[in-house]
């Protein structure tokens, strides 16, 4: 409960702090186009991310169907962005699955944590080039100064080097047994070209989206924002506050959408376009999805 208190508090705190009449009518004049296009972009998304949940639990000995790859997934998208947490979903892939296929849930634990982890990584190295981007090409409009950022990264960097190296042996004691499992996932056999492939494919559906949300609502972002702001969004969706990202993203977007022209009104209306096309893009076809695979079932019990 707190949680979702949390996340209406800030969505709400955002709305007055900028022009709330604003935000109303930049979504009221959302061509449908826009909204077609995103949700088919979210079905991509959807399914790109299931294939890459297979590839990497067939790494681990652990089979997956592709059509239950794609139903456990739409669900668990659906859990993820609608309850605390943001990780229920996930805990629901794990039990779902290790119940119907052979394996166990360990197998089935690591499978989705290193399936989530590939994305991580690629979304990671999204934002580390949007910021060389942004030092580069667009100094002027860094919400920090060029050479308070570069001082930034490099002393968070350090720290993190120094930590690791302070750490090292621990951290191997303690999670060295997951290194077979780490190379079968990520290296071996064309691992890592595979899991960047589908990974980059995935954070860029998540990317067009929130451009295609920005442009819906009269707000047309350069390219140059793909790599930029709209990955700092999405980063904020990691802070544990709120459901599903919801109130930082937005909060975030009515902070960095003034950098490229635009209102505070006009970054959360995107924001919030794009948290809606995202949750119903994925529910309505999880809904059906699921009422198939219960027909399904009772089709091979009569």
């Amino acid at each position: 409960m707190f949680s979702i208190a949390a996340g209406v508090m800030l969505i709400a705190g955002v709305l007055l702090a900028v022009d709330p009449a604003g935000v109303w009518r930049a979504l009221q004049k959302v061509p449908p186009g826009h909204v077609l296009a995103a949700f088919a972009l979210v079905q991509l998304q959807v399914v790109l991310s299931a294939l890459r949940w297979r590839f990497t639990a067939q790494r681990l000995g652990h089979s997956i169907p592709v059509w239950l790859a794609i139903r456990e997934y739409y669900l668990g998208t659906v859990l993820n962005q609608t309850l605390p947490g943001g990780i229920i979903g996930d805990a629901a892939r794990v039990y779902r699955v290790q119940q119907e296929e052979a394996g166990g849930w360990k197998r089935a634990a690591t499978a989705v944590a290193l399936e989530r982890l590939s994305g991580q990584l690629a979304f990671f190295l999204l934002t580390c080039c949007g910021l060389v981007a942004w030092v580069t090409l667009l100094p002027e409009q860094l919400p920090l100064a060029a050479a308070e950022l570069f001082w930034t990264v490099a002393t968070l960097v350090g720290a993190l080097a120094v930590g690791l190296a302070l750490f090292a042996k621990p951290l191997w004691r303690r999670f060295g047994r997951f290194a077979p499992d780490l190379a079968a996932v990520f290296w071996e056999r064309g691992a890592a070209v595979i899991q960047l492939g589908l990974s980059s494919l995935v954070v860029g559906t998540y990317v067009l989206t929130f451009v295609i949300a920005s442009d819906a609502i009269g707000a047309p972002l350069p390219p140059i924002a793909a790599v930029t702001i709209i990955p700092l969004c999405l980063l904020t969706m990691l802070i544990p506050i709120g459901i599903g990202g919801w109130g930082t993203r937005e909060a975030a977007a009515a902070a960095l959408w003034p950098l490229f022209g635009f209102t505070g009104a006009e970054g959360l209306a995107a924001s919030l376009l794009y948290g809606l096309l995202s949750l119903v893009g994925a529910a309505l076809p999880g809904v059906v999805v699921l009422v198939l695979s219960i027909v399904r079932g009772a089709g091979r019990t009569s």
